[in-house]
């Protein structure tokens, strides 16, 4: 997904029921802050589960959709890039059960036609696709959905073949750490074509049935399509993901009851015989990730209680986060059905020292003069094929990026605008009573805009 994609979420009536007769770990201020996402039409629903020695306790707010059903431990959630994590175990299994090394090149595993090309003298490996050092970029350039909203359906592995062997890389093996779904996605096709089966099914096989993790799998069954949470974007429901040819970069779907199971194997609470691999996948293996150390999948971040180790995941219309804590051996999973980010609550629980973010809502809009409005209407330039569309209606402002649909845009200040659809804010510059141009500020990124209509 292009960082420059604004996302919009639907809205929702919210509802808290965590199961009764359990101590809780949710603090008077988490629960405001989860309340007012949902009462603030950003996530028709966020599901919170925790485990530690002590049990499990489940945490609910929201419904489905409007008119919806109350979500509830066994709601399905597409979990998006947390597959990876699944995907590395996979990859430690092989490894525990000498049938690949991670230290192997790649092109051992791929067909004659599907040849990687490295720079430099050191080779792509298994192990260099999982920690996100191997070069191969974020997504494949030969992707053409027919469906923007299902965008990796129709992508085929004949095409991943064409663009992995035609590539050019930047960079050298090992040289830097750059975030890859197609490379996580071709470590998933190679491990089933080593084992000889389907990605769905070796994660099945030997993740979700060691773990009994009945409501997680890449197909739905009719169990999971009966409690499926819809996914929101735009203002309405959106399509599902259908990853087929790289499922192991984010194809699953599950609950919170399971993703604790999960957390509970990795934690060594729950006995399982995927111990062994899950620890391999939790060791250091580079820290060129900023702040951040990472694993086999995993990301690694220092906390006042010890590290965390997490990854988070995000589809067209979910958002999911998934970490642990060895030290307090404490696991936290958040779900929801919406493209707004819950992140910084999994953060929270697991490390004192991490605060929630702001929560912004209509409600928290000033109002600004029309005449002040009426200056920004324009058209602003963030690169060459991309821009935001500014329009006005009354008192209230309109975005509009390229391609996309109109989004809201609220104000903190005279300046200063924020969405109640997306994880982002807008800012505009003005000089001797000009407007020149704005900034975008989105997943880390502070992206100008000159004004140039």
């Amino acid at each position: 997904m292009s960082a420059l994609t604004l996302i919009t979420a639907v809205l929702a009536i919210f509802a808290v029921h965590p199961m009764l007769g359990q101590p809780t770990d949710l603090s008077a201020s988490l629960v405001q802050s989860i309340e007012k996402r949902i009462g603030g039409e950003l996530n028709p629903s966020i599901a919170v589960g925790i485990v530690d020695e002590s049990g499990t306790q489940f945490y609910n707010f929201g419904y489905t959709q409007v008119d919806g059903e109350l979500v509830d431990e066994h709601t399905i959630y597409e979990i998006g890039s947390i597959t990876k994590v699944f995907t590395a175990i996979l990859l430690a299994q092989q490894v525990l059960d000498g049938k690949v090394n991670l230290d192997d090149p790649i092109n051992q595993y791929l067909p004659p036609e599907a040849q990687v090309p490295a720079k430099g003298d050191q080779a792509i490996t298994l192990g260099s696709l999982s920690d996100h050092t191997s070069g191969i970029p974020r997504l494949p350039a030969n992707m053409a959905p027919a469906n923007p909203k299902n965008p990796y359906a129709d992508y085929t592995v004949d095409q991943m073949y064409t663009f992995i062997s035609s590539y050019e890389p930047s960079r050298e093996v090992g040289a830097a750490y750059e975030y890859s779904n197609l490379a996580q996605g071709l470590l998933g096709h190679i491990l089933a074509q080593n084992a000889g089966i389907p990605y769905v099914q070796l994660m099945k096989e030997n993740i979700a049935e060691p773990l009994n993790m009945a409501e997680t799998g890449i197909k739905f069954n009719d169990q999971m399509k009966a409690h499926l949470a819809p996914g929101h974007a735009n203002g309405e429901i959106t399509d599902n993901w259908d990853i087929p040819t790289l499922a192991g970069a984010g194809a699953i779907r599950s609950s919170t009851a399971d993703m604790l199971r999960f957390l509970a194997a990795n934690l060594g609470i729950e006995e399982s015989p995927l111990l062994d691999a899950m620890e391999l996948t939790h060791q250091v293996r580079h820290s060129q990730a900023g702040e951040m150390r990472v694993g086999l999948g995993w990301h690694i971040k220092a906390g006042k209680e010890g590290d965390v180790i997490w990854h988070n995941g995000g589809t067209g219309g979910y958002r999911a986060f998934a970490g642990l804590v060895k030290e307090t051996g404490k696991g936290v999973v958040v779900l929801t059905n919406s493209s707004i980010s819950v992140d910084d609550i999994g953060f929270h629980l697991l490390d004192s020292g991490s605060e929630l973010n702001p929560v912004q809502t209509k409600d928290d809009a000033v109002a600004v003069p029309e005449e002040t409005l009426e200056r920004y209407v324009g058209r602003y330039e963030l690169a060459p094929n991309f821009h935001i569309e500014i329009t006005k209606e009354g008192t209230q402002l309109y975005g509009q990026a390229t391609g996309q649909d109109r989004f809201e845009l609220f104000a903190k200040s005279e300046t200063e605008f924020f969405l109640t659809v997306a994880e982002a804010r807008v800012t505009f510059q003005v000089e001797d009573d000009t407007v020149e141009s704005l900034t975008l500020f989105q997943a880390g990124q502070e992206i100008p805009g000159k004004k140039v209509e």
